[in-house]
Formats: structure tokens, C-alpha cells, sequence
């Protein structure tokens, strides 16, 4: 049966998985040699490059979700996103980069480009139109984050992918965030796409990895410098991998449902501010996330009202956990202006609009009344400690 005709879940599931020939067991087998013949076999397999079976063969799962042709498991998310801009940007080169980014991408953009000679743009909005402005005659890539981190700003993907390929250039998107289950960028034109495999792939915040899907001769590009570069995984963590994702649409549409609910009780509370999730129709980019995702994800973010301290809201929660990474089966909270935005200066994150009182939350899968219930005696039990 072809994997196009293959239903998600099924594709979770099955696609990717090893064939245990010997003993006949239910699930794929792990190989952990770091060492293979290489005399009279069709495939020369060493670690670093990308290829052992348990590397090889989830790759083929990641692929088919993302509707690529090829894909590569990375250590991190971040090996996976500078792996990917090393392999089609040099000295010269200039690529333009979405405003509303993830911290750590956004400080790897400032803190290493210039030490290879590369120049970048980051855009003064998150338009199509912003994206054209900012766009010189040497630009090479233009990267995109939608939703992004932690803003939930919704980017016009297929805008962005037209008005690149109108020019030439290369587009690479950061889903993770949306995941594969809730948004299919290949399908609206986007060159690469990349995740932090650390979140909804994974779920279950125990593994580290990173991946990128895309064509063929895109993934041969990349795979080229990380054969150099050394960014691959341990096939122990690769299995994990496997094993974990065969959950990964249950999961992802459980988070989405309570995220959903979650997001409406907060935007009507009296003492949050501000909510942030595509899902609301007050969301100026509401529609588009409509045309554009499957569904509206399981990430929000939200302020208090001036007043109300946000580490010390954070600190009056039960059940859901004040933590540093988001996505897994556990909902947890950050306060990015101290976690993933730490790395940009007041002034940074001020233009932006990363505010001290700005909170992310990752929404789990526990029961919808148990989460609503916590975050309403966290907040007054703030509310008596600050106004005693």
C-alpha cells in the first residue's frame, strides 16, 4: 500500500519500523554497533553518517509525515536548524530571517554568521510583504517560524514559499511548534522543513534530537556538510524516538483539544491580560491558521495582568510544572524572558514583545477540568500573597 494512502495514525504507527526477522517481535529491533562490515554490502554504514538502520529507517517515518522525499535525525534541535542553514549558506551569502523566532535560533544567527561571512535580515514583521522588503540580490534562504515561539504568530506560508520561488531563493520553516499532525508546510510550498524532535516527536520530555525533512537533493546538500559536522544520534535515543512517535497523533490531537478548551477560559479570566493562541478568533491571524494548519495546536501564551507577580503565579501551581522545554504529555510553563529568550538583551526582547509578565504554556494531555482548576487557584492564591 502506498504511504500517501496511508491514514495518520497507521503512518505513526508502522511506517519506519524495522522488521524483526529473526525472533519475529512486534516492534523494531535496536542496533547499537558503531562499527559495520564494509566489504560486499549494498549500503557502507557508519554512525556519523546518518545512516545506521535505526537512523535510516526513522527517517523514512519522518519523511512520510512530513510528505518528503528524505529526512535526517540530528542530537538537537538546534544541530538540526544550523546544519541546515550551514549547508546552503556561505561567505556572501545573505539570508532573510522571520522577527518572531525561537531565542536560540535567533542567537545563533548573531552569535556564529559572522565568523563565516554571512549576512542576514531579520524582518521588521512577519507579512509577506515584510518578507520581500527585507530581500537583497545575494539572498539565499529565507526561514520561517509559524506558529512561532512564543507569540503563536502566524506566518502566510504559502505567500512566503511563492514570492521565494519567484526569486529563487531557498525557504526553510521551524514546524515544530505546529507539528507534523497539525501542519504539512511541504504541502504549501516550503523548500526544508525542520523540528526540534525534542518536542511532539519525542512527547514525553526523555529524548534530545532534532530533524529536517525535504527532497532528496536538498537532504543530499545537507547531509554533505553533517557527515562533517557530526551532529548525529545515538541509535539508543533514535529507538526511543521511533517508539515514542508511534504516539505522536493521539498525543498531539489530545493536547490540541485541551489547549482549545484552555484557551477560551483564559481569555474571558479577569486577571490575564492577554492570550495568545490561533485558535481564538480575536487572533489577528486567526483565518489564515484556519487555511493553512489542520488544526490549532497545544502551545499558547498568555499574560497576567500588571500586578499579579508571573514567577511567583508560577510557583503557586500544583499540576502543571514550572519547566524549561515544552510538548510532552505533562503541561508545563515558562516565563521566556528567563528561559528561551534569556540569550536576547531587554531591548531585543522589548521589539519583539516578550514581555516580563508574558507566560508559555504547553498544554498536556491530563484532564481539561484538573488544568482549568490550577491555574485558577494558582492565580488567586497570588493574588492573596501580593495584595496582603
Amino acid at each position: 500500500m502506498s504511504k500517501k494512502k496511508l491514514g495518520l495514525n497507521t503512518i505513526c504507527t508502522h511506517v519506519g519500523e524495522i522488521k524483526d526477522e529473526q525472533f519475529k517481535g512486534a516492534i523494531s529491533p535496536i542496533y547499537l554497533s558503531t562499527s559495520y562490515e564494509f566489504d560486499d554490502v549494498d549500503v557502507k554504514r557508519y554512525p556519523r553518517y546518518f545512516n545506521t538502520p535505526n537512523q535510516e529507517f526513522l527517517a523514512k517515518k519522518i519523511a512520510a509525515l512530513e510528505h518528503t522525499e528524505s529526512a535526517m535525525i540530528f542530537g538537537s534541535g538546534m544541530a538540526a536548524i544550523s546544519h541546515m542553514f550551514l549547508a546552503f549558506l556561505q561567505t556572501g551569502d545573505h539570508i532573510v530571517v522571520q522577527n518572531t523566532l525561537y531565542g536560540g535560533t535567533s542567537n545563533f544567527i548573531r552569535e556564529e554568521f559572522h565568523k563565516y561571512g554571512i549576512e542576514y535580515t531579520f524582518t521588521n514583521g512577519y507579512a509577506v510583504s515584510d518578507f520581500e522588503a527585507a530581500i537583497q540580490p545575494n539572498t539565499k534562504l529565507i526561514h520561517i517560524e509559524t506558529p512561532s515561539n512564543p507569540l503563536l504568530t502566524i506566518t502566510d506560508i504559502k505567500g512566503v514559499a511563492n514570492l521565494a520561488k519567484s526569486k529563487g531563493i531557498v525557504t526553510t520553516i521551524d514546524n515544530t511548534f505546529a507539528s507534523p499532525v497539525n501542519q504539512n508546510p511541504i504541502d504549501l510550498g516550503i523548500d526544508i522543513v525542520m523540528h526540534s524532535a525534542t518536542k511532539y516527536l519525542g512527547g514525553h520530555s526523555d529524548i534530545l534530537a532534532g530533524a529536517v525533512a525535504s527532497s532528496k537533493e536538498h537532504m543530499d546538500r545537507i547531509w554533505n556538510v553533517s557527515k562533517n559536522l557530526g551532529g548525529s544520534l545515538s541509535d539508543m535515543t533514535v529507538w526511543m524516538l521511533e517508539r515514542s512517535m508511534k504516539t505522536l497523533a493521539l498525543r498531539v490531537k489530545a493536547q490540541n483539544k485541551n489547549a482549545r478548551k484552555l484557551a477560551k477560559f483564559l481569555n474571558k479570566h479577569e486577571d490575564v491580560s492577554k492570550v495568545y493562541y490561533p485558535g481564538l478568533k480575536s487572533h489577528p491571524e486567526h483565518q489564515l491558521a484556519k487555511e493553512q494548519m489542520h488544526d490549532f495546536g497545544a502551545m499558547m501564551s498568555f499574560e497576567l495582568v500588571e500586578g499579579i507577580d508571573a514567577m511567583a503565579f508560577m510557583k503557586q501551581l500544583h499540576l502543571i510544572k514550572p519547566s524549561m522545554s515544552l510538548a510532552g504529555v505533562e503541561s508545563t510553563m515558562l516565563l521566556p524572558s528567563q528561559t528561551s529568550h534569556a540569550l536576547l538583551t531587554q531591548e531585543q526582547r522589548d521589539v519583539v514583545g516578550i514581555s516580563n509578565q508574558l507566560i508559555r504554556f504547553s498544554v498536556g494531555i491530563e484532564t481539561f477540568k484538573d488544568l482549568k482548576a490550577d491555574i485558577a487557584q494558582a492565580i488567586n492564591n497570588t493574588k492573596t500573597i501580593s495584595f496582603a
